[in-house]
Parts: C-alpha cells; structure tokens; sequence
C-alpha cells in the first residue's frame, strides 16, 4: 500500500499544497481491517481518524430495545471516525465495523492534534472535512422528514450505488429508517418503472 490516494485526498480541497500533503501523509499509518472487524465498538473512546481506501464500513447504534440501526455507511475516499467521541474523549454510542475487507491510513487523537496546532493548511483541510461531514448529516436528518421512504432509497441509489453491492439490504433499510419488507416492496415497484 502506497499513499498516493491518501495525498490526491488531502490535496483535494486546495487547502494543502502538494509538499505539505506528502508531509502530513507521512504522520500516517496503514490499517487493514478484515470483514466483519470492528474499527469501534460502544462503549470506547474513538482514537482513530482513519481514511479509508478499499473497501464498505458501517456505523450504527443499538436503540433502546436493542435493535442495530445502522447510522451511515463509509465508502473508499471517505474519513472515518465517531466524531463525538474522538474530539470530546468520550466513550461512543456507535460502532464502526468493516463489511468488506477494508485498507485504510490512520492517526491517533494526538497526532491529529500535534498536526492541528503545526500546520495550519492541515487545520483548514480539517475544518472542510468536517464541515462536509455536518452538511451531509444535516441533509440526511431533513430527508428522514422531508422525503419518502421511495424518495430517500432513490437518493442512496443515485448517490452512492456502491453500497448496494457491499451491504445487506437489512442495513439499508434501517439506515433509511424503513422495514426490510418495505424496503422490498419499494425496490419491487421501482424495477416495474
């Protein structure tokens, strides 16, 4: 594993210059997460802002009677951390575990931090991914009120087709906040269109 696609990523937002993404990539390590490997499981302190390259992770949560809900999927080219719990050292309500085997580059808490405070170009790339990461979570909590169930399985179709190859369509739904059986019904009516 080389870190070409770590660089292209950080250099991605025209924030980070070309000398600093190779600086800054060097701070990182490789991760390899085999399917069905937990990145994070509640209960632990996120320590890890890993870029993922290969391969589909999930988060998700237990709701009160105990059923996973799946909260977001992770695809190739995307950070993944439990944000909460990473910045205010808490322990997490989610888990993050790999569907896929999955390759990825990481650093610690620390290293970010040490990152943050040493290079400014790192601290706006920062800003960005996070700031992309609250706007995408602002658009999917207004879909859930905002759409219908067929409208917000022909977004995910549209937008990230990937998934659909990588995860079983039991977290779909609950990522899309239907039953497996609607789900089915409103792929059935969608394949007659």
């Amino acid at each position: 594993m080389n870190k070409e696609k770590l660089i292209e990523f950080l250099q991605n937002t025209n924030l980070v210059s070309a000398g600093k993404a190779q600086q800054i990539a060097g701070h990182f390590s490789s991760k390899i997460i085999s399917k069905n490997q937990f990145l994070l499981t509640e209960g632990k302190i996120s320590d890890e802002y890993l870029f993922l390259e290969k391969g589909c992770m999930r988060a998700f949560a237990h709701d009160t009677e105990g059923n996973e809900v799946t909260t977001n999927f992770c695809l190739p080219g995307q950070i993944v951390f439990e944000v909460s719990s990473f910045f205010n050292r808490t322990r997490s309500k989610e888990n993050i575990q790999a569907l896929t085997d999955c390759e990825g580059w990481f650093i610690t808490y620390a290293q970010l931090n040490a990152l943050f405070h040493e290079l400014p170009e790192f601290r706006e790339f920062g800003r960005s991914v996070l700031v992309k990461g609250f706007a995408s979570l602002k658009t999917r909590t207004l879909s859930v009120i905002t759409e219908t169930a067929e409208g917000r399985y022909a977004a995910l179709l549209k937008t990230n087709p990937e998934i659909f190859q990588h995860a079983p369509l039991k977290y779909i739904a609950s990522f899309l906040g239907i039953t497996d059986t609607s789900l089915s019904r409103i792929r059935k009516e969608l394949s007659k269109k």
